[in-house]
């Protein structure tokens, strides 16, 4: 892992437990095991290493969601897709999605734009799919945009429960909001 990989990791950690607002560089260099100023070879402070873990957040979760859409997948497969990538990014990265849920008002203006303009980028790939599901039928007339809006807020309020040690997996719990999304969504059952 390369220095600035470690910074990133260990700020997302340092993030999520303390919160933005009250971690400091200082934390963070004692954590990495480097002098404060040495941090700022790698980053120029402490808001350009929150955009940085909200870009690789926003970009991670998308990037799948990306690919899944571009499939050839019945729009009925391609939200299940959304669904699990959705809940296994969460589950195996809580720290960064943490902070992505929580910590973008600490953003610069210009920087919350850039992360905003990702996410509805995001939304709009989910929108996409529900579109499509229902043009082609598999999907009752829905207002894609509340749906999208609903599947979302389920799925991201994993990151103040959800615990890897938990009765459930992410897995699980995938199969549970699937059942409960879909049962809203379907045109008939299939």
């Amino acid at each position: 892992m390369s220095k600035e990989e470690r910074i990133l990791e260990v700020a997302m950690r340092i993030f999520r437990e303390r919160g933005y607002h009250a971690a400091s560089m200082q934390e963070i260099a004692d954590a990495v095991g480097m002098q404060k100023g040495s941090l700022y070879y790698y980053i120029s402070g402490k808001q350009e290493l929150l955009f940085m873990i909200l870009e690789r957040a926003i970009d991670t979760i998308t990037t799948r969601l990306e690919e899944i859409w571009r499939s050839d997948l019945p729009p009925r497969e391609k939200l299940w897709q959304a669904i699990i990538n959705h809940l296994d990014i969460v589950s195996q990265r809580l720290d960064m999605l943490t902070i992505l849920l929580r910590e973008r008002h600490a953003l610069s203006p210009s920087q919350q734009e850039a992360i905003d303009s990702k996410r509805v980028n995001y939304e709009r790939l989910l929108q996409k799919i529900l579109a499509e599901g229902v043009r082609t039928g598999e999907f009752r007339d829905i207002d894609v945009k509340i749906v999208s809006f609903g599947i979302l807020g389920m799925c991201n309020w994993l990151y103040q429960w959800y615990s890897p040690e938990g009765r459930l997996t992410a897995r699980e719990i995938a199969e549970i909001f699937g059942d409960l999304i879909f049962r809203g969504v379907l045109a008939r059952e299939t």
